[in-house]
């Protein structure tokens, strides 16, 4: 006798109800995914699922799989490839645009949040530009393990909900096994995509695509006197508080043009991205950044120049008088600064376990940073082990001590350290509570990400991804057993540079 469950009838895909696909055909092109030949499920992200209300066990069902690949259409599903345009290294690119993604729709999820449900290796778009569409597994797998140890980290980013294998090869500078991204964002809309309309010409799509931001994504403007200057607003706050976080756990984006730049303050764009090891404020790892225009130190700069050029796209909401309009805007844009500053201040007094605000804090702060940086001390583990000292018995420095050069320029700054932790009126074990909830143990090393892309690449071989994933997913625990995960690589282990998952 069958059960309900075999008069079940198969999964058709998630509630859409997409918004962006409603606006006007200039802001995308229509275009189904790519088939591919054999789709298979690589991992499924179960938690993210179920917060997007989504049920887990259908999206890993064969029917799951193919909607995820592309071969099987979802119900209320409508593919668009995103128009953007973009600076990439400060030069102009007038048409970019997703070149081998898709929004596939929006689902509203368990918290009321619009979510945006994207594939990534498609296949070709009116944006590809004659590229094939297509991603090799190894950016699939760096990607979705990234995203979730940046989520982990509590720091904004998209997500991934899956990884698919396509049962391809595609063509880089050799055959590569193909796979399929399933990302998820609170928007995929970039600064690139109001600089396609304004740069182009067309102030009216500008304001539409702007009041859409604002509805969607800043709804409490909506009824501002000013609310097209009160985004931009918010834009800044959010995109200085990114990269502050960013900095605080020694994340190198890698490729930050405006196209690579999200207008709701999301990590979006994983590409040539790093985490350091040795702390060096100058640090790139991206193999196309060659003169360190995207260096760990000069995020602030380039964020700054960034939203100067979202300003530039504004201007006419903010004023009909040119000139009055550039001046509201500037007087905006120049809060960035001290607006970041704000956020890294509080980013540093929380990696030294400072909960005052008192003079001298930000300089003791450099005053490490420097000494770190002389002394090749690993950023990771010099927070994270410092967080285990005790505020006046130093019989138990020695592990932060060796994580140097020369110890003694350390202890001489540790002297410094816990005259300051004097003042506080926190616990000696309060501070370290807090020092663990900022300083994490694990992050996505650059050798790690490596090892699981190769094995990946090399074999099919997803184990190191899966195993990865679960310890980057508790980066502030000690995680007893997996203490190698939080070494530092070994010399011939060092990856210098990284790549754009094309």
């Amino acid at each position: 006798m069958k059960s309900a469950q075999d008069h079940k009838p198969p999964f058709t895909g998630p509630a859409f109800d997409n918004s962006y696909a409603r606006l006007p055909g200039s802001f995308h092109a229509r275009i189904e995914p790519t088939p591919v030949d054999r789709p298979s499920l690589i991992r499924l992200n179960r938690e993210l699922a179920e917060a997007l209300g989504l049920d887990a066990e259908a999206l890993a069902s064969p029917e799951g799989v193919e909607i995820m690949a592309g071969n099987r259409p979802a119900a209320g599903a409508e593919p668009v490839a995103m128009a953007y345009a973009g600076h990439q290294f400060a030069n102009w690119v007038p048409q970019l645009g997703d070149g081998r993604a898709l929004l596939l729709g929006e689902v509203i999820d368990r918290n009321g949040r619009r979510r945006d449900i994207q594939l990534k290796g498609s296949g070709p778009t009116p944006f590809s530009r004659g590229g094939d569409g297509r991603s090799s597994i190894g950016p699939v797998v760096r990607e979705y393990i990234a995203s979730e140890a940046m989520h982990a980290l509590g720091i904004p980013t998209t997500r991934a909900l899956a990884a698919i294998a396509t049962g391809e090869h595609v063509e880089r500078n050799q055959p590569e096994p193909g796979g399929i991204l399933v990302r998820v964002a609170d928007s995929h809309i970039r600064i690139g995509t109001f600089e396609y309309f304004a740069r182009n010409g067309r102030p009216d799509s500008v304001r539409t695509l702007a009041d859409y931001v604002i509805e969607r994504h800043y709804p409490e403007l909506a009824d501002s006197e000013h609310a097209h200057l009160d985004f931009f607003s918010a834009v800044i706050e959010r995109t200085a508080y990114l990269v502050a976080e960013w900095m605080r756990v020694g994340f190198i984006h890698g490729v930050m043009n405006t196209d690579n730049t999200s207008v709701v303050g999301e990590t979006i764009d994983f590409g040539p991205f790093g985490w350091m090891d040795e702390f060096h404020p100058a640090t790139v790892y991206s193999s196309i950044d060659r003169h360190g225009r995207y260096a760990f130190n000069q995020q602030p700069g380039i964020a700054h120049w960034n939203l100067a050029r979202l300003g530039e796209c504004l201007l006419p909401l903010f004023d009909a008088k040119g000139e009055a309009a550039l001046e509201k805007a500037n007087e905006v844009l120049k809060t960035f600064e001290e607006r970041f500053e704000r956020h890294f201040h509080r980013v540093l007094r929380s990696k030294l376990g400072l909960g005052g605000d008192r003079d001298g804090d930000i300089e003791l702060a450099e005053d490490l940073l420097a000494r770190m940086t002389d002394q090749r001390a690993d950023m990771t583990l010099t927070f994270r082990r410092l967080g285990g000292l005790d505020a006046s018995d130093g019989s138990g420095d020695g592990p932060v001590r060796e994580l140097f050069d020369d110890p003694t320029s350390f202890d001489t700054w540790l002297v410094k350290w816990r005259e300051r932790l004097g003042a506080e009126t926190r616990s000696d074990g309060e501070r370290r509570q807090a020092m663990r909830r900022t300083n994490p143990a694990f992050v996505l090393r650059n050798h790690l990400a490596q090892q699981a892309v190769d094995a990946a690449i090399d074999h099919l071989d997803f184990e190191p991804m899966h195993r990865l994933t679960e310890i980057l997913v508790r980066p502030y625990d000690d995680q007893p057993g997996n203490e190698h995960y939080a070494h530092p690589p070994h010399p011939e282990q060092r990856v210098l540079k990284t790549f754009c998952g094309t």
